[in-house]
């Protein structure tokens, strides 16, 4: 290695103390300076950071965006979700294969180019979409793509009309996107003790908007009780559930809002430090966040003694992730955040009680640290006078699919999905998936049921399916996504997951019987109660809730035999011929 890249990655470690808690921050770092890791790197960083070869590894093999070859000058990663490919993402890949002259995961002879898939980049309102050297670029078509790898050889991405990410906010309601002035909530917040703070939003109602639904109130009451002489909030900006982009609009539109409901958590906590954990996908946002910050610290919104308050202090730093969509769940990003991989832990113990560096913890969605923000301003009563009994307040929903205004809307919680459907434009809709991959899909018999807590929760995906789709060939997208980013940790989601989509794929090529789906609907119960985390126990929702709402579909495709084999002779002869490039000898003989 030469003298000058090992000055570098000595430089980067001292730049974070070398603290094996911040190697995230090292490696990602040295990727913008290096562009890959080589085993002789590895060996370097773990002189650097004075610690084994063998963890520095094992959190690079963790995440996507770590390569461990040299790549091409510039990436391009076309993102593969459900939607994308509802809107031409797969033709968008071909005119990449196509101009480029490799295939997707190849990088080009000259080393210029390397082109790869990525999972929902948060873009579902503007598919198909790519990241392009670390800029998003929407709305992209086949006749797109020379432009692009045009931009790209001249550094000019950025100036692509497609880079300029739409807010797409198609409906602001009285919570999150109502104006609210900078400092509001702390003022309002720093007249009351801790403690009255905690009462407060325990009574406003305010729920996790995660999808969960956990009382915010009540986790704060939690996190407080634990005896510590430090603890944490942490805002879990992760949001990779594909078609979930309402976060990216909120730390577009409203980050003072964000940061002034961390700044509320910290007081009610006695925290000193929160960590905003923003996914890699939306790192080229990071530089206005950290603007935003800068600036609420030159106003005395954070940092020592806010707003004259003795003894509050308070910041916030930005924790990138690196492209693992398990990091989403709390315990695998703690684990994140402390320089590991992304692996989830066992719980109990909860992050209340030992969550960041092992202090207690408040893990809170972007959506519900804002909500807080405004219970604060406005009061308890107020807040929870919006929604239903036990949905108090508004739910951002971001929709995408078959829809004449996909976006992100702010509605009350109550609406029904009927109403919501209208509103975004939706016509002919056969199903709905809301909650992404992990959440429910649904049919028109369920449209009259509310989005609340009570009825159907959601953290905020809306991916419409109209009648002209074919609802299964996307479950079975959903399937593979889950068996990719299973993080392998325990068996019955490592295994699990690949079961099930290998029994799927027999019933959805005409080849399963009753029999067949009785046994893949057993081991989806199966994989979902024996999960250790909630990707492995949700990773069966898209086969279980689409046999609860469209058994016809699969009644239709089940063949009458009560048994079937999975291995097809011929079929896989037929493979092999093709893979060899010429007929077998046992045909040859036979013919």
């Amino acid at each position: 290695m030469a003298g000058d890249q090992v000055k570098t990655i000595r430089s980067i470690a001292e730049k974070y103390d070398k603290d094996p808690a911040r190697l995230m921050d090292v490696l990602l770092d040295i990727k913008e300076e290096l562009g890959y890791f080589s085993e002789e790197t590895i060996g370097v960083i773990a002189e650097a950071m004075n610690m084994p070869r063998v963890k520095v590894r094992d959190t690079l093999s963790f995440y996507a965006f770590f390569p461990r070859k040299k790549t091409g000058k510039h990436e391009v990663l076309v993102s593969k979700s459900v939607v994308e490919w509802m809107n031409g993402g797969a033709d968008v890949v071909k005119a990449f294969e196509k101009e480029l002259g490799v295939s997707c995961g190849e990088t080009t002879s000259d080393r210029l180019f390397s082109l790869g898939y990525a999972e929902c980049i948060g873009m579902s309102d503007q598919a198909p979409s790519a990241i392009v050297d670390g800029v998003p670029v929407g709305n992209l078509t086949p006749k797109d793509v020379k432009k692009v790898i045009d931009a790209a050889k001249k550094d000019a991405v950025s100036d692509l009309p497609g880079a300029k990410v739409a807010a797409n906010l198609k409906k602001e309601g009285p919570v999150i996107f109502a104006p609210m002035e900078n400092g509001a909530a702390l003022d309002a917040t720093l007249k009351m003790s801790p403690d009255e703070v905690i009462k407060t939003i325990d009574k406003s109602g305010l729920r996790g908007r995660g999808g969960a639904g956990f009382p915010t109130g009540r986790k704060w009451i939690f996190c407080r009780m634990n005896k510590s002489d430090t603890r944490y909030v942490v805002c879990n900006a992760d949001e990779g559930e594909p078609g979930t982009f309402k976060d990216r609009v909120i730390l577009r539109e409203k980050p003072d809002l964000l940061f002034e409901g961390m700044t509320v958590a910290g007081y009610a906590l006695g925290a000193a430090e929160g960590i905003l954990y923003l996914r890699g996908e939306y790192a080229y946002m990071k530089p206005a966040l950290e603007k935003a910050l800068e600036e609420r610290r030159k106003n005395n919104l954070l940092g020592a003694d806010i707003k004259g308050k003795k003894g509050f202090n308070f910041d916030i730093r930005i924790q990138l992730g690196a492209g693992a969509y398990v990091c989403g769940e709390e315990s695998a990003l703690l684990e994140s955040a402390e320089g590991k991989r992304g692996a989830p832990r066992e719980r109990p113990p909860f992050p209340v009680e030992k969550g960041y560096m092992d202090k207690p913890t408040s893990v809170n969605n972007v959506e519900t640290l804002c909500a807080a923000a405004r219970v604060m301003e406005k009061g308890a009563d107020w807040f929870s006078a919006i929604g239903t009994k036990d949905s108090t307040g508004t739910k951002l929903i971001s929709v995408s699919g078959d829809c004449k205004e996909p976006g992100v809307y702010e509605i009350d919680y109550g609406t029904t999905i009927a109403d919501f459907l209208k509103l975004c434009g939706a016509k002919k809709t056969k199903a709905v998936q809301i909650g992404g991959p992990s959440g429910r899909l649904l049919a028109p018999k369920d449209f009259g049921a509310r989005i609340s807590f009570e009825e159907y929760p959601t953290g905020g995906s809306f991916i419409v399916f109209d009648e002209s789709r074919d609802v299964l060939k996307y479950m079975h997208q959903f399937m593979e996504f889950f068996t990719e980013e299973s993080c392998g940790w325990c068996a019955p989601c490592r295994i699990g997951t690949s079961l099930l989509l290998v029994e799927f794929e027999k019933i959805l090529d005409g080849r399963g019987t009753q029999a067949d789906l009785d046994n893949l609907k057993h081991l989806g119960e199966l994989v979902k109660t024996m999960s250790r985390c909630g990707l492995g126990q949700t990773a069966a929702n898209p086969i279980l809730t689409s046999m609860e709402s469209f058994p016809e579909l699969y009644k239709a495709i089940l063949r009458p035999d009560e048994y079937i084999g999975r291995f097809e002779f011929d079929k896989a002869v037929k493979a092999g011929e093709e893979m060899a490039g010429r007929k077998s000898e046992l045909e040859e003989a036979h013919s």
